[in-house]
């Protein structure tokens, strides 16, 4: 059992706060943020341990970290806890630079450390069906798939990011589609195992003309809202990602979606529907992949969330999630973002008490992360295609 401190009380921290409190190998919890009456908010809704008035206070007093902080500042909060000696639960992404990703994947060598990246499409019901039919071969070899994060900014961002970002948010909600690649990467390599090795992107320039992807405004310089990436891989073949901010596409529903190509088999998924073919036949898995909801989004535990937001906190488990080894005390409890966070939040658990690796690791997290940030940089040169390097297989 550790103590855990959550850093940033958003709009997602409390959803991993509820489960965490209800997890049996999970002690204290506290709680911090730059606005110390979100952090008290937070600890009340909760019944929390109590908070901390700065990020270096709590380092001091709990053996784990949760890191819940505006995405472009996870790589620095994550090497300052591991070198402080904290186990590490970072939201995604993994952080916004090559460099920064080098230093995490140090700081876990150096310190034997548990790091793991919360990334929710490697449970996403595609994903698992992906994954599992891959190892029995049923695919035959795979040689192509895709993976769309399609989340228009209507849809919840801009109040997402009034919330965070303050008078000043049109500067930041520009980030840049392309650095936050992992729902559509982590759902592709977490069914197929392999990683990218070159990559060619193009980015599309925004003109909805109200200050958001506005270079003249944008922290990042930024004014791509849609991107698309094309990597090859290593072992032969080849993947496709979509990052869009805007799309006419009900993200509310699904907003990460997959499809994958091998020489015996394919799978296909769209927002209500979801196809296994071979050569001979078609197999609705609808059902099979379809979360069960397990809360209204009208539930007073959401309260916090912006409202086109919530239906990704709704989501129950699929009949494809294998729940067996989940604590009995998230049997009834909401999840979130297609069955995935029970999973995300309990694989945590297990690897600072065991000592074993998370699936989503420091070096399986650098394959999620950094062929994004390599794609952006193609995007910004017109689509020349450029290597994507990587760190290897984890230890």
């Amino acid at each position: 059992m550790f103590s855990l401190g959550i850093v940033g009380a958003g709009q997602f921290a409390g959803q991993f706060a509820k489960l965490w409190r209800l997890h049996p190998d999970v002690g204290d919890i506290y709680v911090t943020d730059l606005r110390p009456d979100r952090a008290a908010r937070l600890a009340a809704d909760y019944d929390l341990a109590g908070t901390f008035p700065s990020y270096e206070e709590m380092l001091g007093s709990v053996d784990a970290v949760a890191i819940f902080t505006q995405r472009w500042t996870h790589g620095p909060l994550v090497v300052q806890a591991l070198r402080a000696g904290k186990h590490v639960y970072s939201s995604v992404p993994m952080a916004v630079t090559e460099a920064e990703i080098a230093a995490i994947i140090e700081a876990v060598r150096d310190t034997g450390l548990t790091y793991m990246m919360g990334e929710t499409s490697y449970y996403n019901p595609a994903t698992v069906y992906a994954r599992d039919k891959a190892a029995t071969g049923a695919f035959g070899r795979l040689f192509y798939a895709e993976g769309d994060y399609v989340h228009d900014m209507d849809l919840g961002f801009y109040d997402a990011y009034r919330y965070s970002g303050g008078e000043n948010w049109k500067a930041t909600a520009s980030y840049p589609p392309l650095l936050y690649p992992t729902h559509s990467i982590g759902g592709v390599l977490g069914a197929w195992q392999t990683y990218a090795t070159s990559v060619s992107a193009i980015g599309v320039s925004d003109d909805r003309g109200d200050g958001v992807f506005d270079k003249e405004v944008s922290q990042f310089g930024n004014d791509f809202s849609n991107a698309t990436a094309l990597f090859e891989v290593a072992g032969g073949g080849a993947f496709r990602i979509n990052e869009f901010r805007r799309v006419g596409y009900p993200s509310h529903v699904r907003e990460s979606r997959f499809r994958f190509f091998g020489t015996e088999a394919s799978l296909e998924q769209l927002v209500n529907v979801s196809l296994w073919q071979d050569r001979e036949d078609v197999t609705d898995i609808t059902e099979h992949l379809r979360p069960v909801a397990t809360l209204s989004p009208d539930d007073p535990s959401l309260q916090h969330i912006a409202p086109a937001l919530r239906d990704a906190f709704t989501s129950g488990s699929a009949p494809v999630h294998d729940r067996s080894r989940l604590p009995r005390e998230f049997a009834n409890v909401s999840n979130g973002h297609e069955g995935s966070h029970h999973f995300l939040a309990d694989d945590f658990v297990s690897a600072v008490n065991s000592g074993s690796l998370p699936p989503v690791n420091a070096w399986v997290a650098a394959r999620y992360t950094l062929p994004g940030i390599v794609a952006h940089e193609s995007a910004r040169q017109g689509g020349v295609r450029l290597e994507v390097p990587d760190f290897g297989d984890a230890p």
